[in-house]
């Protein structure tokens, strides 16, 4: 959303040294407008949009930003960093506005704040987009008030003072550091003359590409994550979980339990039965050898085969006829197509550390809505949430997967039960099993040509009920989505009508979403509904441009209907040397897409001379995100989408059996390697604006595209069920709490 320069205001916060944060002024109280045009509806309405208004009523005290006394300046970060490079980025805004190198800023990532209500959760790749003008705003207070205090006390006019390299600088020789002004610039009695962030033409370090901070302590080892933390007295823990999805304790010795090497103390909890030992070994060796009298799940009777003939099922009617059968020289195209479930398995696996003691609750995680999980565990605990301390920690990807706090709840219960600090991990069969997962999802599509062009175009969509349970971070919109049947079937239609559009003039275009009740572990996935739905309509546009005797990169931009769009493929079709074509055994594939008010291209080279081990060998991306603050950190975003895309459109996927998935590792669980990506892989980026837009999802639904459709090209085979290798070529393990 675009906010003018008078949409911001600042405010010092009382502190014994400089620290300030924006507030939205007009911005929060202009009302919301909707467009009632026709579907798309991400053409006027976007998911984005949706959350920069949601957030707005709460920018007050948004990015806050101190100077201490020794100079050091902190940014407290209200969002997650989960390895997008946020805290990068929130770095490189304040060092622009305070001519700062970047490195002299230190971001924090803040605790739940509750008085933010609907501006702290992190997801739909909103986080720069939202912080971009508040953070710039804050920065430039700081910087206007350093100034200030700087003429105050040298008796000179700000027009003849400068900011450098974390001083304030005067005329000759003149010039006092940022420490030494922090408590000056703190006093509200201060006269500041109004501030405003840098114009992009004098920006110096935005737009510039910035290594990430935290890069070499990720890489050796020494980056703190919530394992990592020190709290004393927080011994391992581990839970017996159930056979089957949402299984409950039916029965269960505890003192047998507790009479296992190495035990401290075992407790029921809701999800299973908490396990607390000297070492995590022996809390795993213990949670395998329990012995649980369990529940049934919601789901035991169901398996590949069902779920898959429960979404046919699930799936709407077409509405516009064949229209080849009525039409002398139309043509009808109908295509069907299955997705897997693909779970997020981020490196990290849940975990979380907890203190719950009588009047006070601790709980360290890696949290993208915590807001939400603070009220929610102060409930389980029968605690105020004034009393219960949400700290956020890095997190070691997440993919969505951290919208939801499972694992620091299961932490809380678990030292409530017991009486003291748990350090909770989940195993990765755990986390894979009882962990969330895209939903399957059945795809059925209809597109009728005539006279060269698209008349109309047709997508129903079945799938599992994506869990929307997290709201947007907060309890009243999460009360909301657990409504009974309603509540979230309302946030799954939003969430899909206002993010899923076609980049092409198709003639008349519909989409329709509906979703099965079953009572699986699912959740919004990175680019939750498009991953699919445009790799299926990619497919299908293929076809389309081969029935037309039409080059399928011609066609796309023949079609598009953005200007930013054939520019992008203009892009990718120059970089990929597109009319020289692939060596034998390969083909090409593209795609492009629009979505979070941003474009991206892609181009693809995928191997199939080998058509059983398909590898993709070249990958080239167009990307315009309006503005990139850090070209380099779009980079890995573009590269980490395409892993993804090649991941869950070649090989990786979950299989179900009596409502458990049988994969219980990485090496059940084919996700990509290394040896999988691309020998070439370029990025060019297209900025068209001076604001940035969505970014962290972007590449993820125009690779699986380019992917689909260099696959079938290359192999020959119409293939219409992802991935494409899904056998279970593994034993499985036993089925075991």
């Amino acid at each position: 959303m675009n906010v003018s320069r008078r949409d911001f205001l600042s405010c010092v916060v009382a502190a014994p040294v400089l620290t300030v944060a924006s507030v939205g002024a007009e911005a929060a109280a202009t009302p919301f407008a909707p467009a009632f045009q026709a579907p798309p509806v991400p053409e006027f309405v976007e998911l984005g949009d949706i959350l920069a208004l949601a957030a707005a009523p709460t920018n007050a005290l948004l990015a806050v930003i101190a100077v201490d006394r020794d100079g050091q300046v902190t940014l407290q970060l209200p969002r997650a960093e989960v390895g997008q490079g946020i805290t990068t980025v929130g770095a490189q805004l304040v060092a622009e506005e305070l001519d700062l190198p970047v490195e002299r800023v230190t971001v924090e990532l803040a605790p739940a704040r509750p008085e933010l209500l609907l501006n702290q959760m992190t997801g739909s790749s909103n986080s720069v987009r939202s912080l971009y003008d508040p953070v710039r705003w804050s920065a430039a207070t700081v910087r206007a008030r350093l100034l200030a205090a700087a003429g105050a006390r040298l008796g000179l006019g700000v027009d003849r003072l400068r900011t450098e390299g974390g001083y304030v600088l005067g005329p000759g020789e003149q010039r006092l550091s940022y420490g030494e002004l922090s408590a000056a610039a703190a006093d509200p009695a201060l006269f500041a003359v109004a501030a405003a962030p840098k114009p992009p033409a004098l920006h110096r370090i935005i737009g510039r590409p910035q290594p990430r901070r935290d890069a070499e302590a990720i890489v050796t080892g020494r980056h703190t994550y919530t394992l990592d933390l020190p709290v004393p007295d927080a011994l391992p823990t581990m839970v017996a979980r159930p056979p089957t999805i949402n299984g409950t304790v039916r029965a269960v010795d505890l003192a047998r339990i507790r009479a296992l090497p190495g035990v401290v103390d075992a407790a029921v909890i809701p999800s299973g039965v908490a396990i607390c030992a000297l070492t995590f070994g022996q809390a795993l060796a213990a949670k395998q050898h329990a012995q649980v009298l369990w529940n049934p799940g919601t789901v035991d009777d169901q398996n590949d085969d069902s779920i898959r003939a429960v979404l046919r099922n699930t799936a709407l009617p077409l509405v516009i006829p064949r229209l080849q059968d009525v039409v002398p020289g139309a043509t009808t195209i109908d295509m069907e197509f299955d997705f897997a479930f693909a779970p997020h398995a981020p490196l990290e696996p849940n975990c979380a550390i907890a203190d719950v003691r009588a009047d006070r609750a601790d709980i360290w995680g890696c949290f993208q809505s915590p807001i939400l999980a603070k009220e929610v565990i102060a409930a389980n605990l029968v605690q105020l949430p004034s009393c219960v301390h949400v700290h956020v920690m890095p997190g070691g990807g997440s993919f969505g997967r951290r919208l939801f706090f499972d694992g620091p709840l299961e932490a809380a219960q678990a030292s409530k039960a017991m009486g003291r600090p748990v350090r909770l991990m989940w195993s990765r069969t755990d986390d894979l099993r009882h962990g969330r997962a895209r939903p399957a999802t059945f795809h059925r599509l209809r597109a009728n040509t005539g006279g060269g062009r698209v008349l109309s175009y047709e997508h129903r969509i079945a799938a599992v009920e994506t869990d929307f349970g997290h709201g947007l971070g907060e309890i009243f919109t999460a009360v909301a989505a657990n409504f009974p049947f309603l509540g979230n079937m309302t946030f799954a239609q939003t969430t899909f009508m206002t993010s899923t559009s076609t980049p092409y003039e198709f003639g008349a275009v519909t989409y329709a979403l509906n979703e099965a009740p079953l009572k699986m572990h699912t959740g919004s996935w990175r680019s939750v509904y498009s991953a699919n739905t445009r790799l299926a309509e990619e497919v299908l546009t293929g076809e389309i441009a081969r029935s037309l005797g039409e080059d399928p990169l011609a066609f796309r931009k023949r079609t598009a209907k953005s200007a930013r769009a054939r520019r992008a493929l203009d892009e990718v079709e120059r970089l990929s040397g597109w009319h020289r074509g692939a060596k034998p055994g390969s083909a090409l594939g593209v795609s492009v897409h629009e979505e979070y008010r941003s474009v991206i291209a892609c181009v693809v080279e995928l191997d199939a001379a080998d058509p059983d081990v398909p590898r993709v060998t070249k990958a080239y991306f167009a990307v315009d995100v309006g503005l990139a603050v850090n070209p380099l950190g779009l980079e890995a975003q573009v590269m980490g989408g395409l892993t993804d895309a090649i991941a869950t459109v070649l090989t990786a996927g979950l299989h179900i059996d009596r409502g458990l998935p049988l994969e219980g590792s990485y090496s059940q669980y084919h996700f990509a390697r290394q040896r999988h990506s691309p020998r070439v892989f370029e990025v060019s980026i297209l900025n068209s604006g001076d604001k940035p837009c969505g970014a962290g999802e972007l590449a993820v639904p125009v690779a699986a595209g380019a992917i689909a459709t260099a696959l079938i090209r290359a192999t020959g085979r119409p293939f219409r069920r992802f991935p494409a290798r899904s056998e279970v070529d593994f034993v499985p393990f036993p089925i075991r709490n």
